[in-house]
């Protein structure tokens, strides 16, 4: 069986309409889907599951969790039936052990929006593997490099990693659908852009102080997070390519960056 290299993919997952919308960023990622080597596995690290410490899912059938509320009835019907295999599990803790992380178990944990929604769009069919992992708030902006960076070689072995949150994430600010990006916002999308393109990571990770409007756009920041992971998997030295970008409501970026 041929394998390939897989990216690391941050991905602005928005509202969780988005598993019925047909948007710009759905047809995206449907089309990213369909046209890109299958990969054998995918590794989620989603906004919506934070902890203390890293943790690893451990259910072969994780359950959909709809985590959400004031949506209308037909997404809280959907599941997304994804599975996963004690050895697909093991490797993944294997590569982050060799890169000084320990994981813990969650036997009950099962998938957030933040993650089965892009995973719905990009395998429909739910037929590729999942490995769920927590969003570890021990680390800071380095040590989540780092912990991406533990993730790298997975991709060598055809392994998807998958970081899901927001590139803006103010809903406090938001407008009707298809108003235009508001200067706070495009201010902020711009710093980062160029700052990743650049690959200037120690200057990323001291973006609540040098980015401008940083916590306008970003009132807690666990949405702009998981980009720190998807960077630290990139190889060295190689700038990321911004595949997607639309804005919904105003400010909310839907940017999805990949990083090979």
């Amino acid at each position: 069986m041929q394998t390939f290299t897989q990216p690391a993919l941050f991905v602005s997952h928005g509202a969780p309409t988005l598993a019925l919308e047909d948007s710009p960023t759905a047809r995206f990622l449907d089309e990213f889907g369909r046209s890109q080597p299958r990969p054998a596995a995918v590794v989620v690290i989603s906004a919506h599951w934070e902890s203390a410490r890293p943790l690893m899912a451990t259910q072969a059938a994780p359950g959909t969790i709809h985590d959400f509320g004031g949506f209308p009835r037909a997404l809280y019907s959907l599941r997304y039936p994804a599975q996963t295999t004690a050895p697909w599990l093991e490797r993944v803790r294997a590569a982050l052990s060799a890169g000084g992380f320990a994981l813990e178990d969650d036997a009950a944990r099962g998938l957030d929006h933040g993650a089965w929604t892009p995973l719905m769009r990009l395998y429909p069919e739910a037929d590729v593997p999942v490995v769920n992992l927590s969003l570890p708030r021990n680390l800071d902006e380095a040590g989540l490099r780092a912990f991406g960076r533990a993730l790298r070689p997975l991709r060598d072995e055809n392994i998807l990693i998958l970081a899901s949150g927001s590139y803006t994430h103010n809903l406090w600010q938001m407008q009707p659908d298809g108003s235009e990006p508001p200067a706070w916002a495009r201010e902020f999308a711009g710093w980062v852009d160029a700052r990743l393109l650049a690959r200037q990571d120690e200057m990323l990770d001291d973006w609540l102080r040098q980015a401008p409007q940083a916590r306008t756009n970003h009132p807690s920041d666990e949405h702009f997070l998981p980009l720190f992971i998807a960077l630290g998997a990139a190889s060295d030295g190689v700038a990321p390519t911004r595949i997607h970008d639309d804005w919904r409501y105003g400010g909310l970026s839907m940017a999805l960056w990949r990083f090979d």
